[in-house]
This record gives structure tokens, sequence and C-alpha cells, in this order.
């Protein structure tokens, strides 16, 4: 039976996009077979940093990370395809670049615990609240690529 197809949001933080990793980062979730349904280049407010990390309010971290993710510009994506929001967060990595296997991103370009370099969804219910809060319904394309019924025989 096939699986069905899940969408992620996908958020390449300012350290990402500041080191010009952002293609060599898209290059790894491409190649594992997501599809982009969004994605744009953008400077977050403080007022959607706040709404994306309400559940981390209070903690100890908080200030700090509002403050990196509107210091300066990240990219927004939108990825689509079978296990997807799971597929991501395994591509990723631990949070911690140290604890990160080789092989990840944050094991292979990770350079501090604070710079992460990328944010992916850790839920169905997550990622619908994310890619809300990111994206309006007419930023997100249907794009079915050529090896899309590659993805329907598994």
């Amino acid at each position: 039976m096939a699986a069905a197809s899940e969408r992620t949001l996908i958020l390449f933080k300012p350290d990402a996009v500041q080191r010009r990793l952002c293609g060599r980062i898209l290059q790894r979730f491409e190649e594992k077979g997501l599809t982009i349904v969004g994605m744009k280049l953008m400077k977050i407010s403080r007022e959607l940093a706040e709404q994306h990390y309400a559940a981390h309010k209070g903690k100890g971290f908080y200030a700090g990370l509002v403050s990196f993710m509107t210091s300066a510009p990240v990219v927004a994506i939108v990825l689509e395809g079978p296990y997807a929001i799971d597929t991501c967060r395994k591509l990723m990595g631990a949070t911690f670049g140290f604890k990160a296997e080789p092989g990840t991103i944050r094991g292979d370009f990770g350079i501090s615990n604070q710079y992460n370099l990328v944010h992916g969804s850790d839920s169905k219910e997550a990622a619908e609240r994310e890619v809300a809060l990111f994206f309006q319904r007419g930023e997100l394309l249907e794009n079915k690529t050529a090896d899309a019924a590659l993805h329907l025989a598994e």
C-alpha cells in the first residue's frame, strides 16, 4: 500500500543562509525524493517568530532564539512526499550538532549548539500550523514530478 503524502515546513535558519548552504541542504531533501511545493526567502518578523516558537515561551533560550531567527533572512520551504515529516527529521539529525550523526545535515554542517541550520516540523499537527504561519493558500503549488509514479508503487 502506498504511503500517504505529507507536507512539512522546513526553515533554513539565518546561519544556513549566511553560510551559503541552502543549495547543498536543499539537495539532500530533493535527492531523498521530497518535492518542493512552496519556497521563499524572507525576513521573519518578531511577531511571526514569537507565534512560531510559542511552545518555548518562558524557557531560557526563547528570547535568544527569537532574536536569532529575526536577525537575518531565512528560507521557508514546504516539502511534500510520503513520510515527509519523519524523513526530513532524519535527514536533519539531532538538534545539537555535536549529537548529530555524520551524514545528517546538522552532523555534517553544524558548527555550534546555538546555530543548528534548519528547523523542521515535528508532527502532522505542527506541520499544518507552521505551514499556515509561513505560507498563504495561493503560495503552495501542486508540483507533480517526473518520478511521482515511483512513490505510488511503494
